[in-house]
């Protein structure tokens, strides 16, 4: 029989942090649309910055 290297058993809590910790949150628990629009939105910002040659 084979020498095979057996890993500890990790619980799934335990590695979901573990994955959190290294990429971060992929994916926040609610989206913009239930959060509702606060006055620093991208599209807002890109509104107050917009070139004035984009006006005519």
């Amino acid at each position: 029989m084979p020498h095979e290297e057996r890993r500890p058993q990790v619980s799934e809590a335990k590695q979901r942090r573990r994955l959190d910790e290294v990429f971060g949150d992929v994916l926040p628990e609610t989206t913009s649309d239930e959060r509702g629009r606060d006055r620093d939105t991208p599209d807002s910002w890109y509104l107050e910055n917009r070139p004035p040659h984009h006006d005519r």
